[in-house]
């Protein structure tokens, strides 16, 4: 007999082997219906698997989201039966699951197009309905590369090579079989909410040097109102997309002359960028940080030093000298991709007591990381950028105050842009590779331990995410969450426990002896293109008043008006007031259209009858027309606005 254990600690006893199914099967034909997959002692699995020893088993409905990934698998599986059987000779390379849905990359003559789009999703209704049955079977390598070799599957040929196992994963639908590792669905009936979304051009394993394949994207959700849901949230995220918002408002632009990933801040955002700074320095002088400037260049030593050419060479850009009778010509010198090496020289440029701990340095140091072009995406992804960086340098008793005294600025920053939700991640080693970070066991334990227990205390909500520690140490992220509910990567606090010990830095105790400090790396807002990007997207271009490029703008009705025109204007300019005059020849209901469309947070309109009266008439980009207002009290308000940044 073998005993199952259900998730509410209930025993059911099969004699012999029997599989998942039937033992869902067997508690109820609506649990049946509703399931998705299983987890057979914590490891999911199709329904299919055959159990044939005592275990633990969970099952996993489709309201749960962790059903969401075998769904959309199998639903990627789909859709290859679906063109394959449109489509014969094209040859089928990957399809995985994806954070939003899943795509697959296929390889045909014919480019696709929309219209083969509708004819695929028709196919993918019909493979549905005939709720084909998925079977998973396994075969040898060498069996399995004659199996794909014979279907004339040139790519999955490629991948089974490159496997180490020596038994091979299948699943099977009706005519089509595709390489894999599961967990899929049942049979197609299970899959029903989908769309095909987009298509596009992928090289092949993301190599320039390959073939250039199609890539055909969708998702697939439980139920058509999560999918209808979703798709709305799609179009959402069109119109909100900083590229287009960027060029359309006349922000910023990546120019090739000058080179991919490199962000050309136009007069407009640079604005932004300048109320965004000035905040940030004044924030910072307020909790007792010291500003440093550093070079965009160091020499080869720093960065062997360091570790960054042991553990982040792919990512830096080297500049190698030419030749010269200056011997220091000769040496090696890379493009920074981090300041926190030349941090590390300022504060070793004169001994440290302890009573001069902590030193907090900050910079808004540009640095330059290599990123393949694939995956540059305007300004959220970018090979140049500035960082709003700062290393707290202090000792053993102050470094839990000081990781709180950063929360607790990182929280009260991100509320400023808006930001209300931040979802909280503490980074750990990967346990299973622990050869990309530093060795030290012992301190590993205690720093990880330690920067759980001050998010335990201060009673935030957090994940972890294994792997996501840098390679000197772990780390506190702090994701800020749009108004899309999409995660962007922005605070971190890291521990290093690797630059202090290999630069040598030390303080002179109470005692009079030299101990090693400790160091945080720290980033609030993370890099300033990324953030104002993100910015972009949550107030889709409509930043609020207080960061708006251009915060009034006027518009006569009458050249008659014009020298009153010019005394508001002259006035809210003085005051500090980013203001424009729009006298064009266009009626005011042009002009009005136009602001609203530039996302202008206020507009002055001034007839004879506002000169007769010593008035303005106010308009809000959302709230509409405001009435009469003293410029005075117009004046009051904007400043009030601008000072609680709302």
């Amino acid at each position: 007999m073998i005993k199952i254990t259900l998730k509410d600690g209930k025993l059911k006893e099969f004699a012999g082997p029997t599989t998942l199914y039937r033992v869902v099967e067997s508690i109820g034909a609506g649990l049946l219906k509703a399931s998705a997959v299983g987890e057979v002692d914590g490891d999911m699995k199709d329904l299919s698997f055959e159990l044939t020893k005592d275990c633990a088993i969970n099952v996993i409905t489709f309201d749960n989201e962790k059903s969401r990934a075998p769904l959309r698998h199998t639903t990627s599986h789909i859709l290859a039966q679906a063109v394959k059987r449109l489509y014969p000779d094209t040859k089928i390379a990957i399809g995985p699951v994806i954070d939003s849905g899943f795509y697959y990359d296929f390889d045909m003559e014919t480019p696709f197009t929309i219209e083969n789009l509708s004819l695929i999703e028709k196919e993918i209704h019909k493979i549905i309905k005939e709720d084909l049955v998925i079977e998973r079977f396994i075969l040898d390598r060498d069996e399995a590369i004659k199996f794909m070799t014979d279907r004339k599957e040139p790519y999955k040929v490629e991948l089974i090579k490159k496997i180490s196992d020596q038994e091979i994963s299948f699943y099977k639908q009706g005519e089509f079989v595709d390489l894999c590792t599961g967990p899929h669905l049942f049979s197609t009936g299970k899959a029903k909410a989908f769309k095909l979304l987009s298509i596009a051009g992928a090289y092949w394993q993301g190599c320039e040097k390959n073939k250039m394949l199609q890539r055909i994207y969708g998702t697939a959700f439980s139920t058509s109102n999560e999918l209808e849901q979703h798709v709305s949230n799609l179009e959402e995220i069109k119109k909100r997309d900083h590229r287009k918002i960027g060029r359309d408002l006349d922000l910023f632009s990546v120019d090739e002359y000058v080179g991919n990933g490199l962000i050309l801040w136009h007069p407009k955002l640079s604005l932004v960028r300048e109320e965004i700074e000035l905040y940030w320095r004044k924030e910072h002088r307020k909790r007792g940080y010291q500003y440093i400037y550093t070079p965009h260049i160091g020499l080869s030593n720093l960065w062997e030093t360091s570790g960054h050419l042991d553990h982040f060479a792919e990512g830096m850009y080297p500049q190698i000298s030419m030749s010269s009778k200056d011997k220091d010509e000769n040496a090696v010198y890379y493009v920074k991709p981090m300041s926190c090496p030349f941090h590390v020289r300022v504060y070793k440029s004169k001994p440290k007591s302890y009573r001069e701990l902590p030193v907090r340095y900050c910079e808004l140091g540009t640095v330059y990381r290599y990123e393949k072009s694939g995956v540059l995406h305007g300004m959220l992804r970018v090979r140049g950028f500035t960082q709003d960086d700062a290393h707290i340098i202090c000792t053993e008793e102050q470094f839990v105050q000081e990781v709180n005294n950063t929360i607790d600025f990182a929280l009260e920053m991100n509320k400023a842009f808006g930001f209300e939700k931040l979802s909280i991640y503490l980074s750990l080693r990967d346990p299973n590779d622990k050869t990309k970070y530093i060795e030290n066991e012992k301190i590993w334990t205690l720093a990880e331990e330690t920067l759980e227990s001050i998010l335990q205390t201060k009673g935030l909500e957090y994940r972890k995410d294994v792997g996501g520690a840098k390679f000197y140490g772990p780390a506190i992220d702090m994701k800020v969450v749009d108004a899309m509910g999409r995660e962007w990567q922005g605070t971190t606090i890291q521990l290093d426990m690797n630059l202090p010990s290999k630069f040598g830095m030390t303080y002179v105790g109470s005692d009079g002896q030299d101990y090693v400090p400790i160091m945080l790396h720290r980033t609030l807002l993370g890099s300033m293109e990324r953030f104002v990007g993100t910015l972009i997207e949550q107030y889709a271009g409509a930043f609020p008043l207080w960061l708006s490029p251009v915060q009034v703008k006027i518009f006569p009705v009458v050249s008659s008006v014009n020298n009153m025109v010019k005394e508001i204007f002259e006035k809210l300019n003085l005051a500090g007031i980013r203001v424009e005059i729009d006298s064009r020849n266009e009626t005011i209901s042009s002009k009005i259209r136009d602001a609203q469309l530039e996302k202008i947070p206020y507009m002055v309109v001034i007839g004879v009858k506002e000169v007769d009266e010593g008035v303005v008439s106010v308009r809000h980009r959302k709230k509409g027309d405001l009435g009469k207002q003293k410029l005075d009290e117009f004046l009051q308000a904007l400043q009030k606005e601008i000072e609680q940044k709302i």
